[in-house]
């Protein structure tokens, strides 16, 4: 259904307006850049600073500390960040957040124990978490034509999946270019209780890598005087008029179904991703064409390289070329993730109805998601042909039958987290829109819904299947978490509050 505001041009973007989408959009995609460049560097950062074995009970400890507490700690100061957003407004919340998690990522690069790393990640993640709600709420505020502000946060925010690309891009152009570089070395009073840094070229490309977050400080370094605060809020603060946020206000009775409903379907919106999605790791070493792939691949190596013929070195070849292919699937995933997010912001100023809009992605994955896990290895995976994207630093993308599947997995999924940037702004009004927006950001996206990677782990524990039947495991697991978090988020989108004009200032 069309929206009647449509019939009326929306005003063009001044330049002070461009300026400040393009730091939203940087902002946003360098949230999940520092978010996704983890995965990419945790295995070498390990064995560099804790020195245990993939396997090892020391190293599994550290692995599932470095993605949790981070996260815990996010969410916990992202309240706070919220609340921030409220009291001393929109624009200096997000400068100061992107500023944190750039430096903390900068400076992570330099860690010298597993404790600094582990610190350093918390600060990022804390400044990733309070960005995204200081930047919703900016971006709300500063753009008074209701159509225009719909497509600005939903194209900016289609930024988040290019930066899921951008890190693979960074870290494989490092990854080839680490003999070159600059070989870091720390004052023994700077050590932090660590050692001296190894300076191999595997070691510098993570540490390299994690440096690279520093990118999105140098541009808003640059434009930050030009950046206007909130007309609205500022106008407000000044006139005294402006009330003080209050987490006890939103269970209030006005505002208690929508703190829960978005707090309940934005943790459903994370659960699939992390608990189905972020999976691909565990189950494409489960492909019977992949399994075929590497082992001629490493046959034909073995006979330039006849190490490769001892069986413990010829396993750990093995499982770097799995992890190498997962990731190809991963950014086919991140291409479909990207689409949804294109055509969401396309949609936003059409559909009026929000629980409609929502639907157009959450009916159609509701089955698509678990279906394409649930057959993930029980059809045969057909490939079509692949793209070569070596030039930048991509690898290649293979087109097959389940990489479609990720595709269209991640089109139904990743669209949805647009979709709450666009909402929350319109159901609390100006005094609480940092801090509502924190609270289901948060609480139910940062905290809760990132656990079902937890869950779906313990699960598979639980039903024993070990060695060659754990990828059938995390196949069939995934399939039931997807299932179960995609039905609760629809049966709570009945009782989701569609947004009036009352706080739409």
């Amino acid at each position: 259904m069309a929206n009647a505001s449509s019939l009326t041009p929306a005003p063009r973007l001044t330049g002070v307006q461009w300026l400040i989408c393009i730091i939203a959009a940087i902002g946003f995609a360098f949230d999940i850049y520092e978010l996704l460049m983890l995965p990419l560097v945790l295995r070498p950062a390990l064995l560099e600073l804790v020195g245990a074995q993939p396997g090892s009970p020391e190293f599994q400890f550290w692995f599932g500390m470095m993605f949790y507490v981070p996260a815990f700690a996010g969410g916990i100061f992202g309240l706070l960040g919220g609340y921030l957003t409220d009291r001393l407004g929109r624009r200096r919340v997000l400068t100061w957040s992107i500023l944190l998690y750039a430096f903390s990522a900068f400076f992570a690069g330099f860690s010298t124990s597993i404790w600094m790393l582990l610190f350093f990640r918390c600060t990022t993640f804390i400044g990733v978490c309070v960005e995204f709600v200081a930047a919703v709420a900016w971006l709300a505020e500063l753009f008074p034509d209701h159509k225009q502000k719909e497509r600005v946060l939903g194209y900016t925010q289609a930024f988040s999946s290019v930066g899921g690309l951008l890190v693979a891009v960074v870290n494989g152009a490092l990854a080839s270019m680490a003999i070159h570089l600059w070989k870091i070395q720390m004052p023994d009073m700077l050590l932090f209780g660590g050692t001296q840094i190894d300076t191999s070229p595997v070691n510098l490309t993570w540490r390299f890598t994690l440096m690279s977050g520093l990118i999105p400080a140098i541009p808003l370094i640059i434009i930050r005087p030009f950046l206007p605060e909130s007309p609205a809020w500022e106008q407000k603060r000044k006139a005294g008029t402006l009330k003080r946020p209050s987490f006890v206000q939103l269970f209030s009775p006005e505002f208690r179904r929508t703190t829960i409903v978005t707090t309940i379907m934005f943790a459903c919106s994370y659960g699939a991703a992390f608990g189905a999605i972020q999976q691909m790791q565990q189950i494409v070493p489960g492909l019977e064409d992949v399994q075929a792939q590497v082992a001629a691949e490493l046959d034909q190596r073995a006979q330039e390289d006849p190490k490769l013929n001892n069986p413990e070195i010829r396993a750990k070849a093995t499982r770097g070329r799995y992890a190498q292919i997962a990731a190809e699937y991963t950014k086919v995933q991140e291409v479909g993730g990207l689409l949804g997010r294109l055509a969401f912001a396309l949609l936003t100023a059409v559909i009026i109805s929000r629980r409609k809009l929502l639907w157009v992605f959450q009916i159609p994955g509701m089955f698509v998601v678990p279906l394409v896990f649930y057959f993930f290895l029980k059809v045969p995976n057909t490939t079509f042909f692949e793209i070569p994207l070596e030039a930048i630093h991509l690898g290649t993308i293979p087109i097959t039958t389940m990489s479609l599947g990720m595709l269209l997995a991640g089109f139904f999924t990743v669209a949805q987290f647009s979709f709450w940037g666009n909402y929350l702004p319109r159901v609390y009004p100006m005094h609480l829109r940092g801090t509502g927006e924190s609270f289901a950001a948060n609480i139910g996206g940062r905290m809760i819904g990132t656990s079902f990677a937890a869950v779906t782990a313990f699960i598979v524990y639980l039903t024993g299947m070990k060695g060659p039947e754990t990828a059938l495991a995390f196949s069939l697991v995934a399939a039931g978490v997807a299932a179960f978090v995609y039905i609760c988020g629809f049966t709570a989108s009945f009782w989701l509050p569609e947004p009036t004009d009352k706080h739409d200032d």
